[in-house]
């Protein structure tokens, strides 16, 4: 009877330590990681910049994917004076304008992943991004967001995009503080490894 009682007692230590073994990848799951990699997938580089400093950042994703560098480019301008081209960026925004799109992805079918990279304007995307998503059915991808800001961070940009694309699998985004250069290369190549690349 002892024997029988040890015998359930490790059988349920066993039990016990597999469950434990299991909780981190089904807490990444919970998170928004991928189940499975995403390297061999055909993935899309999009971003708009106004300065070039996103447009850097995304480069650098380009080249550690192995993805296509598309720049969202549109009919619309501002002014060159930096405080009347915030605020004339902060109308649009709260009236939710989008600019005509200059640039068309060829064969948007044929990508399984899209990474989508925008300047953080006035804690969200710029009008410019948000016309892009309107442009093209996400149903089916992996939708990756990527911000650049001057010292807001995240602020609503993940949020918003995935408001405007429910439904669309979105995997966490991130954000880098930034003058042009780009994004700091450890930091970045640590986020694609975590996504699944």
């Amino acid at each position: 009877m002892k024997k029988m009682a040890g015998l359930a007692c490790i059988s349920v230590a066993l039990c016990a330590l597999t469950a434990c073994a299991k909780a981190p990848a089904e807490a990444a799951d919970a998170a928004g990681a991928p189940a499975a990699s995403l390297a061999g997938k055909k993935v899309l580089v999009a971003y708009y910049s106004y300065s070039g400093n996103t447009g850097e950042v995304a480069k650098q994703i380009a080249r550690l994917t192995g993805g296509t560098l598309f720049e969202i480019t549109t009919d619309h301008k501002y002014p060159q004076a930096y405080r009347a081209m915030t605020q004339q960026a902060k109308k649009e925004i709260q009236e939710g304008f989008r600019p005509a799109l200059t640039s068309k992805v060829s064969d948007m079918a044929q990508y399984d992943v899209v990474f989508v990279g925008s300047p953080n304007w006035w804690g969200t995307y710029a009008p410019e991004t948000a016309a892009f998503l309107d442009g093209y059915d996400f149903k089916g991808k992996t939708v990756i967001p990527f911000f650049t800001h001057g010292g807001g961070g995240m602020q609503n940009c993940e949020r918003d995009m995935k408001k405007q694309l429910s439904g669309v699998q979105m995997l966490p985004g991130i954000t880098f503080y930034g003058s042009g250069s780009g994004a700091p290369e450890a930091e970045l190549s640590a986020w694609l490894k975590k996504l699944g690349f």
